[in-house]
C-alpha cells in the first residue's frame, strides 16, 4: 500500500485511545463507593504509596532485627569500614617513561595519565624494571621500588612519613603460686 500524504481527513492517534478509569462515582459505575481499595487501612489512604524502601508499616525492619555482619567487610569494620584509606598503586615499569633527573610527582603522575586523581595517595610498587635516574615523590613506596629506584641512581621522597606500629605490651610474669614457693624454699 503505497503511503498517504498526511492531512487533517486521515489523522488518527498512534495507538487508541483508553479512557482513564473514573472512579468514585457512585455505585453503578462499578468503581464507587472505596473506589477499589477496600475498607480502611493504610492501603486506603492517600498517599500510602510513596513508602520508603525497606519499610514494614511501623514494624521492626529486617535489618535491623537481624544481627550486624561481623568480619573485615562489614561498613563498621577497620581497616577496609569507611574511615579506610586508599592508595593508587603505580609500578616502576610505568616510571621508565620520564626523562632522566625528572622529579616524578602525583601532579605529573596525573598529567601523564598513570592515576586518575591527585585527591588519594600515591604508592609506588615495584613490579618491572627502571633504568632512569629519577627523583621520585610520593606517599609511600614499597621496598622492593625503593631498591629498584635507589639501583638506578634516583632518590625516594615520602610525601608523608610512614606510621611506626607499636610493639605489642609483654605480660608481666605472674606472682608465684603458694605450691612454687613452698617448692623454692625446699630448694634453698
Amino acid at each position: 500500500m503505497a503511503s498517504e500524504q498526511l492531512n487533517l481527513s486521515n489523522l488518527k492517534p498512534a495507538q487508541s485511545r483508553k479512557d482513564r478509569k473514573r472512579i468514585g462515582r457512585g455505585l453503578g459505575s462499578g468503581k464507587g463507593r472505596y473506589s477499589g481499595r477496600g475498607i480502611k487501612g493504610q492501603k486506603s489512604r492517600s498517599g500510602s504509596h510513596k513508602m520508603r524502601a525497606g519499610f514494614e508499616g511501623g514494624q521492626m525492619p529486617v535489618y535491623m532485627r537481624m544481627g550486624k555482619q561481623r568480619g573485615s567487610t562489614s561498613k563498621d569494620a577497620m581497616p577496609i569500614g569507611p574511615f579506610r584509606t586508599y592508595s593508587q598503586p603505580v609500578n616502576v615499569a610505568g616510571l621508565e617513561r620520564f626523562d632522566v633527573g625528572t622529579e616524578v610527582t602525583p601532579e605529573l603522575l596525573k598529567q601523564a595519565g598513570l592515576i586518575r586523581t591527585i585527591r588519594q595517595d600515591v604508592k609506588i610498587l615495584g613490579m618491572g624494571d627502571l633504568t632512569t635516574k629519577l627523583i621520585v615523590v610520593a606517599h609511600a613506596v614499597s621496598a622492593s621500588a625503593r631498591e629498584k629506584i635507589e639501583k638506578a641512581g634516583g632518590s625516594v621522597t615520602l610525601l608523608r612519613e610512614p606510621r611506626l606500629s607499636r610493639p605489642k605490651p609483654t605480660r608481666k610474669a605472674s606472682a608465684p603460686t603458694p605450691e612454687e614457693r613452698n617448692d623454692e624454699a625446699d630448694a634453698n
